[in-house]
């Protein structure tokens, strides 16, 4: 999910609201702390030189149990940041604290924000000797030669 079509979901909720994969919930009195563009220049093993851009959220929970982030309060903080920051309509990255700090991808279900789990890849697979995948078959699905002469009653071994 990209800036603008946050910005496009955002007048449309009462509450803002933030869910796990698995279905569990940000508690409601989170904050997002920062909104800013991450840039990330790299090489990557094939040695392809590469840059990334995305827009962060940062959300933090603290032991204010009052507190209510309202869709225009981050609207708000959206435009100001935009302003000050000069940032993009480039994807969405939340980070959220689990174990560690969790970097998420964002998604919307029609009602809450979805933090979707991101994984590592690699980006050059074809130059670094990467196996491609092969495909899985059931044996069970494979037909078997009709026309064998080494079928069971064919006579090719009398």
């Amino acid at each position: 999910m990209n800036l603008s079509e946050v910005k496009q979901v955002l007048p449309t909720l009462e509450n803002v609201e933030f869910q796990l994969e698995n279905g569990t919930f940000v508690p409601e009195h989170f904050h997002v702390t920062e909104v800013g563009m991450i840039t990330k220049h790299f090489i990557d093993c094939g040695g392809t030189i590469r840059n990334e851009k995305v827009v962060n959220f940062q959300l933090w929970n603290a032991n204010d149990f009052e507190h209510r982030l309202k869709p225009t309060k981050l609207l708000n903080i959206i435009k100001l940041s935009e302003e000050k920051l000069g940032l993009e309509n480039a994807e969405i990255e939340v980070e959220y604290q689990s174990d560690t700090i969790g970097k998420y991808d964002l998604e919307f279900n029609g009602k809450n924000f979805v933090l979707k789990s991101k994984t590592t890849n690699c980006l050059a697979s074809d130059k670094c000797g990467v196996p491609q995948e092969k495909q899985k078959i059931k044996l069970s699905e494979l037909k078997t030669a009709q026309t064998s002469c080494c079928a069971p009653n064919s006579g090719c071994c009398n």
